[in-house]
């Protein structure tokens, strides 16, 4: 389907360790060949694996904008 965008909201949530790493690997891989994604995560680790952070408090961006 070769979308441009991928939206990820909490990918890893509910899943084992090792499942979330597979999930992180395949994002970051799609990522690395071009593909833009946007994950949303409460996850402090995943977040700060990306390249650009926006936090968000009580829906406003608090940081990163």
């Amino acid at each position: 389907m070769g979308p441009s965008i991928l939206l990820a909201d909490e990918p890893t949530g509910n899943l084992d360790a090792a499942s979330g790493k597979e999930v992180v690997a395949l994002i970051e891989k799609m990522n690395a060949s071009g593909l833009t994604v946007i994950v949303v995560t409460h996850d402090p680790a995943i977040g700060s694996r990306a390249r650009r952070c926006i936090r968000l408090r009580d829906g406003a961006i608090a940081e990163g904008a």
